[in-house]
């Protein structure tokens, strides 16, 4: 299956060495090891010094959009159903200083603060088999769009300009959607559901959404604009209906759920105001809902459900495959250390979807997770490096000659001193 992955992508490297670089890469993204950067993949895969792969994310001549693209495909054909959901959401990575593309003071949902951080938007693809990331988008403040010799220095085009969080997840929604992706629905937090413009272009494409809201949110009612919160509490208690909005870790999670119709004056579509009451704490949460066609209620709960798979994904991403560990200073590098780190992501997720579809017929076996996945892989797959290795690391499939199996590599560890170094190179 790594053969496979390596294969869709192999023609978007016009020569073997960045080629090679980018599979010694995605093989350390994969692997077990505790921290991923250049220096920790590099010395995983029996190089000496990380300059081959510093080399593929600065300097290499390849497309990450074009991988990008691949990965797109790759998700959509072993995950796909006609059921998806598109699954839009921002994270943060903490950093120190300044010179980190994208960075300032800025609220990090990872901190639950304002940090010194860097913010990119990212694009899920959910379905009952499995949900990957498809698409990502660097969030670039005023501050680094309005100063072009800033933007110059860490290698952003001219053409490059600000755009808020829901614009650029608008982007990238028409993007999957242009290129063929088939999803019915799109699901996302507060910042996405205030945003008229990315309704409007759902609503425009007759994609259905469940989209987030603040209580203190109005809309349109027969007796017209009325806070979420208000109506909430004019609710007669036969209403409310409880629903699962889907399995969590420790079962099925429970709500109470009422649907309320809104924007009366609106011809095409459907448009509703869905609440969700805890039902132990009663904490409301709102959601702005629109289908072409009218839906049940359980299919809008279960598309509102879907919108925490992205927050699984976030934390598998960077727990297991680096996602936010890249050491990385320039705009071209995190393009393309994240848009890899996303497709051995997405690998982890395939092998164990693929898996659970083959152990179906069995009621006995728990259902592999990528964690396991991993931990087979890294035992089972890759073999351990020779020390007189001098090119790219050992590969599955790869023709081996010898007998017997390689010695892990002996090779020592970079000094100390060179992780400070790590820290500073420009690329």
């Amino acid at each position: 299956m790594f053969d496979e992955l390596m294969g869709r992508i192999a023609g978007r490297f016009s020569r073997v060495e960045p080629r090679r670089r980018a599979e010694d890469l995605l093989l350390g993204l994969v692997s077990q090891l505790p921290r991923k950067n250049c220096w920790t993949i590099a010395e995983h895969v029996g190089d000496a010094t990380p300059d081959g792969l510093q080399h593929l994310l600065a300097r290499a001549v390849w497309d990450a959009d074009a991988v990008r693209d691949d990965l797109r495909d790759y998700v959509c054909d072993r995950l796909g159903s006609r059921d998806a959901v598109l699954v839009v959401d921002e994270t943060g990575d903490l950093k120190k200083g300044t010179h980190t593309v994208g960075v300032q003071r800025q609220y990090s949902g990872t901190a639950g603060r304002i940090e010194n951080a860097q913010v990119a938007v990212y694009l899920g693809y959910a379905t009952r088999v499995g949900h990957a990331f498809i698409d990502r988008s660097l969030y670039l403040p005023k501050s680094w769009t309005a100063d072009r010799g800033r933007c110059a220095a860490a290698g952003i085009s001219e053409g490059v300009r600000f755009a808020t969080k829901p614009a650029l997840a608008t982007t990238m929604i028409a993007r999957a959607l242009d290129a063929g992706v088939e999803a019915r629905w799109v699901t996302g937090d507060e910042v996405y559901g205030a945003d008229p413009r990315l309704r409007a272009e759902l609503e425009g494409r007759g994609v259905g959404y469940v989209l987030a809201l603040g209580c203190d949110h109005r809309v349109a009612t027969g007796a017209g604009k009325v806070r979420a919160d208000e109506l909430a509490a004019r609710l007669p208690k036969h209403v409310w209906q409880r629903l699962s909005a889907g399995v969590g870790a420790k079962g099925h999670r429970y709500y109470d759920w009422a649907l309320i119709d809104i924007d009366p004056n609106q011809d095409a579509g459907q448009r509703w105001l869905l609440i969700r009451r805890n039902r132990r704490t009663k904490e409301l949460a709102f959601y702005r809902c629109y289908a072409p066609d009218p839906v049940a209620l359980p299919v809008l709960v279960r598309v509102a459900g879907t919108r925490w798979r992205i927050e699984e994904s976030f934390q598998t991403g960077k727990g297991l495959a680096g996602l936010d560990q890249h050491q990385v200073r320039r705009w071209i590098s995190w393009q393309r250390w994240t848009v890899l780190a996303m497709l051995a992501h997405a690998f982890l997720t395939v092998v164990a979807a693929t898996e659970h579809a083959h152990d179906t017929a069995s009621t006995d076996r728990i259902p592999l997770t990528r964690n396991e996945v991993q931990h087979l892989f890294t035992t089972l797959v890759t073999t351990p490096t020779s020390p007189s290795r001098t090119g790219s690391a050992s590969r599955p499939g790869a023709d081996d000659t010898n007998t017997a199996p390689d010695k892990p590599t002996t090779s020592a560890k970079p000094p100390r001193h060179h992780d400070h170094h790590d820290l500073r190179l420009e690329y």
